[in-house]
């Protein structure tokens, strides 16, 4: 990995930061007239068939062994089900309340890092953890006044999202990431027409497929195409610099949903979920602040 051109990793970092919110922004303009499946499908459709054409022109390969195989496709399940929740969640709350609920991530990542992979975490890490739980209540109460248990989904979003980091990471190593987003788009594709043929008599509007209109068809395929680009321009970040210097950028997504969220629906966090988003950055900044301490030490 070359980590000599910290700007560039820094700029694409940023990229995902634009890209990730405004996908996700098109998926709450989409919500009540597309069902969720269709979202869905769509989303990976595009990614595999993005993709497909990178794999077949350059030397990259699908052929994984069987353990790795197992891996990617626990991965896409993971894939769909925090993808579907987030985008679900987007029909009940503003983008901005939704990203940063979500954003209680890192500290659960921490936590099943202590309590699962029996990792060190100091103290000082694990306060700030409860902290950031503490921020993310804040911006969860009123939203979970207003709307109900539909509050809570970017929390499953976050508990998904971690699980799905920690196989990425078993993956990392061994796969391309241009093949394994083609490989994971591909078998997501499969899972789901499954669920739509299994579920079809059941005439459920979220299991189901509409015929949309064409603004609908265009704002279908921009969702497929940013939520592609969002993961690569994670990726490529990473291999052009260290993830202790991109980890703080990613918080920029926040203020980042926060500007779309009131440019596209006119919404903004009220005073006690505005406190309580500040109070989650703070936290997790500082969680990052630790860690390169950490890695730091550990080097000299």
């Amino acid at each position: 990995m070359t980590n000599d051109r910290p700007v560039l990793g820094m700029m694409l970092m940023l990229g995902f930061c634009i890209v990730a919110p405004m996908g996700d922004s098109i998926a709450k303009v989409l919500g009540p007239t597309i069902p969720l499946l269709q979202l869905l499908f769509v989303r990976f459709v595009l990614q595999a068939l993005f993709l497909a054409p990178v794999v077949a022109f350059s030397d990259r390969t699908l052929k994984t062994s069987p353990r790795i195989t197992k891996l990617i496709a626990l991965r896409t399940m993971l894939h769909i089900l925090g993808v579907g929740a987030m985008f679900l969640s987007l029909r009940f709350l503003p983008l901005a309340d939704a990203v940063a609920i979500a954003f209680v991530m890192p500290f659960i990542m921490l936590l099943l890092g202590r309590f699962v992979l029996n990792e060190t975490v100091g103290m000082h890490r694990m306060v700030a953890c409860v902290v950031g739980f503490i921020g993310t209540l804040l911006v969860i109460q009123p939203s979970f006044a207003e709307v109900g248990a539909p509050a809570l989904l970017p929390l499953f979003v976050a508990v998904d999202f971690a699980l799905f980091m920690l196989v990425t990471r078993q993956l990392a190593k061994h796969v391309d990431p241009i093949s394994l987003q083609t490989s994971s788009g591909a078998m997501a594709t499969v899972v789901l027409s499954v669920v739509y043929v299994a579920f079809l008599p059941f005439d459920h509007f979220d299991l189901s497929m509409v015929m949309p209109d064409t603004i609908e068809i265009i704002l279908l395929i921009a969702i497929g195409f940013l939520g592609t680009m969002a993961h690569l321009l994670m990726t490529w970040s990473l291999r052009f610099a260290p993830s202790a210097t991109l980890a703080p950028m990613q918080y920029l997504e926040i203020p980042i949903a926060t500007i779309i969220g009131f440019i596209v629906f006119a919404d903004l966090p009220n005073g006690l979920a505005a406190v309580g988003i500040v109070i989650t950055i703070l936290a997790g900044l500082y969680v990052v602040y630790r860690e390169h301490r950490v890695e730091k030490a550990l080097s000299t």
